[in-house]
This record gives C-alpha cells, structure tokens and sequence, in this order.
C-alpha cells in the first residue's frame, strides 16, 4: 500500500431498545431504531506496520479482510468511548468500508453494532445486531451528554439479567440495568434534565443520555445531527 485513504467512522445513536430474548448462547436479542450522527472518528490508512493489540476491533476488522499487514491505521477519536455511541464499532465499519466490504456477516462477527455501523443512516436492527432493515432518512438535532467515565455493555446486561429482565417505562429496556450498574449515571441525567426541561434518554447500555433538540448552552453536551449513510 503506497498511498493514504481517510475513512469517517460516525457514531450511532439507539433511539428504541427493548430485549426480546436470550439466546442458549447467552447472547440477547433486541428489537432496536438507531440512527447515524454526524458525530465521527476519523480513520486514516496508510503504509507501515500497526502497534494495535490484536483485540482492538481495527485490528479485528483488518484480519477479517485478510488486510493486517502492510497497512497502517491512524485514528482520530471524537466519539467518546464507553458511551454507548458504537465508537468502537464505527471503527471497525470504517476499515470494512476502506477494504470494500459490505458483507454484513463478516460485520456481525467483529461485534452487535458493527453490521448496522456498516449501513447506516437510520435503521431497524433485530436479533442480536445482524438484521438491519433500513428507514427512510429523519433530520433530527440531538444532544448529547456524556459522563467522565465508561459504562461496558456486558455489565448492563449482566445487570439486566440479574433483575430478572425488566421492561422500562421508557423506550429503552435496558436504563434501568445500567442505572443499577453505575448509579452515577443519574446525576448526569439529571443534569441534562434540569437543563433542557426535557425527559433525557440513555443511548443503548450507556452512559450518554441524550434529549432531541440543539441545546449548545448545556454545559459539556455535543450538539450533533443524524446522519444519511
């Protein structure tokens, strides 16, 4: 590879999520609406070697193209991580993208976002993350708010699972899960509340919360909006 390629990588937003079931494996299944941002890493291709651990889902994604070597990733990361805004899955999309893959199978073994990651735009996503029935496009403002630490998706649904899988009053099944996981996520609801005088709503497991509408005075939110693929 001799010359260097950018890739935007957007993050996505899970509008609606309740859990359907459990497969034998342990995997859950969703029933889920997620829209793309125009929140995005970037990812810049080029010749060398990566220093990537080989779990890192770029890398993941270079060995499931047979592209590991020779190739360099750079990535500017603009989504936060362990925000339950698919930053990591976008990621890995983005190499798909770069490498012309749209196999939504390959994209469904890397992780549970990366195949609708890898369509975009606005969509219903089922199953555990591989069934991705396209919408047609809504323009909408969002924003966000994202607290100063992670929230990892296997922990709110562990969480989820020990409450015995609850249903929320909300649109999103697993809040209550990932309230329990980490009760610090309420205070930055609450603050996200106060300040628009809106219902704010946790992106899939968490931790941002997010209410629609353009708020830019909301102190440390990213206003941001849906994305076509």
């Amino acid at each position: 590879m001799r010359e260097r390629s950018r890739q935007r990588a957007p993050a996505k937003l899970t509008l609606t999520l309740r859990v359907v079931g459990r497969r034998g494996d342990g995997y859950h299944l969703i029933d889920a609406e997620m829209t793309t941002l125009d929140l995005a890493d970037e990812l810049t291709f080029g010749p060398g070697e990566n220093d990537l651990a080989p779990d890192d889902l770029v890398s993941r994604a270079l060995a499931a193209v047979g592209r590991q070597a020779g190739v360099r990733v750079e990535v500017d990361k603009r989504i936060p991580v362990g925000a339950g805004l698919g930053g990591g899955s976008a990621d890995a999309a983005a190499v798909l993208r770069w490498a012309g893959c749209d196999d939504l199978e390959v994209a469904s073994r890397l992780g549970a976002d990366v195949p609708f990651c890898l369509v975009g735009g606005r969509a219903r996503v089922r199953g555990t993350g591989e069934v991705v029935e396209p919408l047609p496009f809504v323009d909408r403002a969002f924003t966000l708010l994202t607290p100063p630490f992670p929230l990892w998706t296997p922990l709110v649904y562990r969480a989820w699972d020990d409450m015995g899988g609850p249903t929320a009053e909300g649109v999103n099944d697993l809040e209550p899960a990932a309230l329990r996981a980490e009760p610090r996520l309420a205070e930055w609801r609450d603050r996200l509340g106060d300040a628009t005088g809106q219902t704010p709503q946790l992106a899939g497991s968490g931790g941002t919360w997010f209410v629609e509408g353009d708020y830019p005075e909301v102190a440390g939110a990213v206003v941001t909006r849906t994305g076509r693929p």
